[in-house]
């Protein structure tokens, strides 16, 4: 060691300024060897650990398909045309470098080395072939220890739980063979691999009778996070994530921290990013259903950063399209949002998931345009979140920068029009002036002065200052999420009727539309979610949380978008009355009601809107 610095530092040239010195040694441990023509290439190698070493986009082919809220299968049809689709894509800017098999592939008693048939007859060399020789890297799924749709095979068996619906890592058969079976799938060309479903508590009957809850978790962890630990070192180009069951409570947007399932985060020594939660409304009530769900993905993303998770290892999986149950049928409502919010988080495995045949040519090119903004954000700058948290109904953003200016994406989530500061989000930024809208919903127009915008009711923006203040850089208008022009409050005094059912009278706006907004919660005073039963054969939530509405002894019509069969459960409802269909000066009654059995607490309020 000695010898190998005495040689570089007598490199040194004298005089040389301390920074310029910081800047040599820094360059010569981390570019690469030059390249033809004077040039030195890029090389992941060459930088230090630990795992990515830049952000990525992944294509994940589930909410095509869903085999667990709905009956559309995984198929290799369906896989291959998703991959047509990726290629397509690409002409117009698109850039995708991993492809993710998702869920349920395997055989059931292939211990994952085999292939469903006959949904691929001939396995997955195709798609490993062809996504290879499109530059995309192929990754897989993995329920990891708990059998969701695969059956135990002999070498796991010695490994089973007493009810036999997963395995220990630390006891049996089961991880040195999970092991052999991702070193299998490495060498066939797999190079991400996606953890979900697992269990800490499995431990064999012997166990659970000599050693604590506890004791079983961190025994479990332990195994398999060494076991991941060689891996990587084996297989250095490997990228991995870990989905349900590694810490984090994702079922609600009121749920408080810390966590109750704390995140250990010794995994990031391990794993590229945790996720934070797969797509659902928030508990946040918003006309737009759609609205909701984004800043459920936003509130997750924070609760999982204020848990001490870099912005950068956070996969928010926020962006699904799709047909499906697992997306309530989302098809492609309001995905430009919802695309800008995913980059804006700042995290570093960029998933993008569904039918990619739904986002036609121009649609492609918008969204080559969102990728390239961020791309060098995310990749030389910094992002930081600022302003309230999203589930407490406070105006709040996300922030990035690099040397040339910076983008703000805001988001309002409450019923009002807000004000909200875009901080500096570093000493050395540049002071923000001059900055423009980028992006916004339709109808009400954000008002930007200085470093501070106003935003309608539940309406997001994006907002650029120096050189992405520029002209080229406007995405346009959301025409489908519309936000009130104004908003007031309608005086109203709600009183229970009746078991689990609020009813109150007041007078029709003079002007505007009425809007009826219920919020339900338990008796600990949080939020409570209706679960009357997920698709495809469940009850609609409109069904479980209703609102009525009477005017002169006739019913009047109440807009709804919230009336879905909702696997994730709902703890609001949202609805609106057009003004055509109230008479102006005579009173209307509002009635508001839940079918849960036990009490539940019914919270209504009454808005006039305008469009």
């Amino acid at each position: 060691m000695k010898k190998f610095r005495t040689a570089r530092f007598a490199s040194i040239p004298a005089g040389i300024s301390c920074a310029a010195l910081v800047l040599l040694l820094a360059g010569s441990f981390v570019l690469a060897a030059p390249v033809a023509g004077g040039a030195q290439e890029w090389n992941p190698q060459r930088l230090g650990e630990p795992l990515l070493r830049d952000p990525i986009w992944v294509y994940n082919n589930w909410s095509a398909y869903d085999e667990l809220s709905d009956r559309i299968p995984l198929t290799e049809e369906l896989a291959m045309r998703e991959l047509a689709q990726i290629v397509r894509l690409r002409q117009f800017g698109v850039h995708f470098d991993y492809y993710m098999m998702d869920a349920f592939w395997f055989d059931p008693s292939g211990a994952y080395r085999q292939w469903r048939k006959p949904n691929w007859p001939d396995g997955p060399d195709r798609w490993i072939a062809e996504c290879r020789r499109n530059g995309i890297r192929p990754g897989l799924w993995f329920s990891t220890n708990t059998l969701v749709k695969i059956n135990a095979a002999p070498q796991w068996q010695d490994s089973l739980n007493k009810n036999k619906g997963s395995m220990s890592f630390y006891e049996g058969g089961f991880l040195p063979d999970f092991m052999t079976v991702l070193q299998y799938w490495y060498d066939r060309g797999i190079r991400m691999f996606k953890f979900d479903f697992v269990d800490f508590a499995a431990a064999t009957p012997d166990a659970e009778k000599t050693q604590t809850p506890q004791e079983i978790s961190l025994r479990n962890q332990n195994a398999l996070r060494e076991a991941l630990r060689k891996f990587r070192q084996n297989n250095p180009e490997v990228v991995l994530e870990g989905f349900n069951g590694f810490g984090g409570d994702v079922e609600s947007t009121d749920a408080p921290l810390p966590f109750q399932h704390p995140v250990d985060l010794r995994w990031l020594e391990v794993l590229d990013a945790l996720y934070s939660g797969d797509p659902r409304p928030s508990d946040v009530p918003e006309m737009n259903f759609w609205r909701s769900m984004d800043i459920y993905s936003d509130h997750m993303v924070r609760q999982y950063e204020r848990s001490f998770l870099p912005l950068e290892r956070i996969d928010s999986t926020g962006f699904m399209i799709g047909n499906t149950g697992t997306i309530y049928y989302r098809k492609t409502n309001a995905w430009q949002g919802m695309l800008l919010l995913m980059v804006a988080r700042g995290c570093w495995i960029n998933t993008i998931h569904g039918n990619l045949e739904f986002l036609d040519d121009q649609q492609a090119r918008w969204f080559a345009r969102v990728q390239s903004m961020y791309a060098p954000l995310q990749a030389m700058g910094r992002t930081k979140s600022f302003g309230g948290m999203p589930g407490e109904v406070k105006p709040y953003g996300f922030g990035s920068f690099d040397s040339q200016g910076a983008v703000f994406a805001v988001l309002n989530p409450g019923q009002s029009v807000e004000e909200i500061e875009m901080p500096l989000l570093s000493r050395v930024q540049k002071q923000i002036a001059g900055g423009r809208i980028l992006f916004r919903d339709a109808g009400f127009t954000p008002v930007l002065t200085g470093n501070r915008v106003k935003l309608g009711p539940g309406q997001m923006a994006a907002v650029g200052f120096g050189r992405y203040a520029y002209a080229r850089y406007d995405l346009g208008i959301q025409q489908d999420v519309r936000i009130p022009l104004s908003i007031r409050p309608v005086a109203a005094q709600f009183q229970p009727v009746e078991s689990n059912a609020v009813m109150a009278t007041a007078a029709p706006p003079e002007k505007g539309d009425l809007r009826i907004i219920l919020q339900q919660r338990g008796k600990d005073g949080r939020r409570l979610r209706s679960w009357p039963g997920g698709p495809p054969d469940g009850i609609p939530v409109g069904k479980a949380l209703v609102l009525q509405a009477a005017q002169g002894g006739r019913s009047l019509p109440v807009e709804i978008n919230y009336d879905k069969m909702i696997w994730s459960g709902l703890s609001w409802a949202v609805g609106e009355i057009r003004h055509d269909a109230m008479h102006a000066g005579e009173p209307i009654t509002i009635r508001c009601s839940s079918t849960e059995k036990n009490f539940v607490a019914l919270d209504c309020e009454l808005f006039a809107v305008q469009y």
